[in-house]
């Protein structure tokens, strides 16, 4: 057998003669140079690994030397606004006197430990610093950067605004052509992937919304138009921020091709007061040869390893109870639910919209966060201790971030919701956003949701956000007026974070309508995503899809609901559903006293079933077979760490006539090895089920016909011997 390759550690090394910068992950190289007499951090060279000597050895690409173009254009790590640059600034800012132009010295270049580069520039004359930083995890193939700005005068400087500043630029090769891929869509059609020619120009893509935004989402991928699922180069460009935000690529008529990326948007200026500093969100990037499937397994894989807070823990089958009861919860219906979803297998049962005084449908109660007297006359305890006493744990819906201005809250603090006082308060949803980037309204957040949490013994938060932005500003002459779209997010990870410190046995889920709001900061402090409010089953395949290409599946939630779908009206039969959900975190969210006997015992079934495959879907490897759209059929396989367990799913969303699908060739088995299914027992060799294919399983006649196929490597190796 062969040794398994174990990829280098990642490094970073400083040539100090000739500047020269060079980071390595296991499979790729980053490479800048540092020149201290024009005051330039300049770009060498992102991709396949090459040695230091190489790097050093480098030529910077520059423009043609005319006076219509800046020489440094795309080529610069972090270009500003200032002397002969014409591209799009990663900084912009406004003096105190009203000048914008920044003019770049290089003060230092740190090497912290062996995985953190620090470059430390400050303007020539002004009293501003910034300090790019770039760090590369403990394993993988994710570079990480950030920016902090410093003021470094007096008060007589005055304040400085930053009217751009963005986490960083990420300089691209130079390659004939480009396409850029990303998601977009709309509430209850998140993640439709988009795979387009990058035209020369600027291409943004972003959010104004105040939140991350259903209709598009902090990353993009860019390809020289040659990549597939599973070769080629692909780089990719992340932001983890929660709040609006924005990604700029540029390519120019040169050739040059970069992503600026940044919190905020046009207007969300910062102001930067004598002493100050801000500290950008983290941007994540990466390089691979092995296509999009390699690239979002590479991420995935990072989002695992060092962001995610419990990654080991299996994420438990929940009961939700909103589309049986919507606003007409009470202690009763709740415990008769609590008893059909432990029966079913559920391991987590969470009480939705409805529980809170005044709250009898939408246009009253938020913010008003104590239990419904007459429908909770004894509070929330008995139903949580009925709850657990079932075995499962008890779960909460909350909006924190939102009130209705028929509440106690509202009458009490107009002020707290972002408003200007001449203009008119859009409500959106009957509802109206809370100020979080004021502390005194995180306090008092923070104050409620730790007593409803230790009074209740809740164990488990569905922290919802639903609606946008409007009148986010702040009235009178405050000339950082709008930065409330960035520090509104910040205000909610801190609360975020307190809570979790605070109980440690705490799992939340982060809802935003639906996919709202996902990106890697919001994962750093939750544990699960609510991906879409539709729960259509065939809707879902696409929506999951294109949530695939950057989340692991592991914090994906996915529902079971009632048919007719409640949102489409389409009928799809238990096993379809089932099978569509269980391609990520498996949820159940039907009416379970309308479900027959027969509905019952199939799902409590499909619920074994899926705690069967659990471990191999929630944290193993994942790859896509077959794309929705592309084909009669859509297929996902997932494979465990130890490659000894492999599941398929496969999906008909609708019949067509025509000839019979062809084998689905699976990926990364172990060629030599021999994989039984454990429903036939059939064998086949990794060989031959990568090279010929699995023969498609039997598939039910008719529209929306699934199958689910679990392979178990039962070879010698697989035995334990050696």
């Amino acid at each position: 057998m062969k040794p398994k390759h174990t990829p280098p550690a990642p490094s970073a090394q400083i040539e100090e003669a000739s500047g020269t910068v060079l980071l390595r992950t296991a499979r790729s190289a980053y490479a800048l140079r540092v020149d201290r007499a024009t005051g330039s951090v300049l770009h060498l060279h992102w991709g396949a690994v090459l040695p230091q000597a190489d790097a050093v050895a480098l030529p910077v690409w520059s423009e043609h030397d005319n006076s219509f173009a800046g020489r440094w254009d795309g080529v610069e790590e972090f270009p500003v606004d200032g002397g002969a640059r014409f591209g799009v600034p990663a900084l912009e800012v406004r003096f105190a006197d009203g000048s914008n132009p920044v003019e770049p010295m290089v003060r230092d270049v740190v090497l912290e430990a062996d995985d953190h580069v620090i470059v430390r520039l400050q303007d020539r004359t002004r009293p501003l610093g910034w300090d790019l930083h770039y760090r590369l995890p403990v394993a993988g193939d994710v570079l990480e950067r950030w920016t902090e700005f410093h003021h470094t005068g007096t008060a007589a400087d005055g304040d400085i605004l930053l009217l751009r500043y963005a986490s960083a630029h990420w300089p691209m090769p130079q390659r004939p052509t480009w396409r850029i891929g990303s998601v977009h869509g709309g509430w209850s059609g998140e993640g439709r992937l988009d795979r387009s020619g990058l035209p020369v120009g600027e291409t943004v893509l972003g959010s104004r919304r105040g939140h991350t935004g259903h209709h598009a989402n902090p990353w993009a991928t860019l390809d020289a138009d040659d990549a597939s699922e599973e070769h080629g180069e692909v780089w990719t460009v992340a932001l983890a921020a929660s709040g609006s935000w924005r990604l700029t690529a540029q390519r120019t008529a040169a050739g040059r091709t970069g992503i600026v990326a940044g919190e905020g948007h046009e207007g969300t200026e910062l102001r930067l007061a004598p002493g100050s500093s801000h500290c950008t969100a983290v941007s994540l990037a990466l390089y691979t040869d092995r296509g999009f499937g390699g690239a979002s397994r590479a991420f995935q894989h990072h989002l695992r390893t060092h962001i995610l807070s419990h990654p080991q823990e299996l994420r438990p089958v929940l009961y939700n109870s909103w589309e049986a009861t919507t606003f007409a919860v009470d202690e009763e219906n709740q415990i008769a639910l609590a008893g059909r979803a432990a029966a079913l297998g559920a391991e987590l049962f969470v009480l939705d919209d409805g529980w809170f005084r005044g709250r009898d449908d939408d246009r009253a109660g938020l913010g008003d966060w104590t239990p419904h007297p007459r429908r909770f006359p004894q509070g929330l305890r008995p139903l949580a201790d009925e709850v657990h006493r079932l075995g499962m744990a008890f779960g909460l819906w909350v909006e924190p971030e939102m009130v209705n201005a028929d509440s106690d809250l509202y009458r009490r603090h107009p002020d707290w919701v972002l408003h200007l006082p001449d203009r008119t308060a859009t409500e959106l949803r009957n509802q109206l956003v809370l100020d979080f980037s004021r502390p005194e309204v995180t306090s008092w957040s923070l104050s409620w949701l730790r007593q409803v949490i230790a009074e209740n013994g809740v164990d488990f938060l569905k922290w919802d956000f639903n609606r946008s932005f409007s009148e986010a500003g702040v009235p009178g002459p405050v000339p950082d007026a709008r930065r409330v779209h960035v520090e509104h997010a910040r205000g909610v990870h801190r609360v975020l974070d307190r809570l979790r410190a605070d109980f440690p046995h705490l799992r939340i889920e982060a809802c935003a309508g639906g996919g709202g709001r996902v990106d890697p900061a919001i994962l750093a402090r939750t544990d699960q995503v609510w991906t879409s409010d539709n729960t259509d089953a065939v809707d879902r395949l696409t929506i999951q899809h294109g949530f695939s290409q950057m989340y692991p599946a592991g914090v994906m939630s996915a529902w079971v609901t009632d048919s007719p779908n409640p949102l489409t009206g389409r009928v799809v039969p238990m096993s379809f559903r089932f099978h569509s959900a269980m391609a990520g975190v498996l949820g159940i969210g039907g009416d379970l006293s309308r479900w027959t006997e027969a509905d019952l015992t199939e799902a409590g079934r499909l619920v074994q079933v899926y705690k069967d495959i659990r471990p191999v879907v929630q944290q193993g490897k994942q790859f896509r077979l077959l794309a929705p759209g592309d084909g009669p059929l859509t297929a996902v396989q997932y494979l465990d760490a130890s490659g000894e367990r492999a599941v398929v799913l496969v999906w008909r969303p609708r019949t067509a006539f025509g000839p019979s699908h062809p084998p689905l060739r699976l990926r990364g088995l172990e060629q030599e090895g021999r994989y039984r299914d454990e429903d036939t027992g059939r064998e086949w060799s990794g060989a031959t089920l990568t090279g010929f294919g699995l023969p498609l399983p039997s598939l039910p006649p008719g529209d929306c016909a699934s199958a689910l196929v679990r392979l178990r490597r039962v070879d010698a190796r697989a035995r334990g011997t050696r």
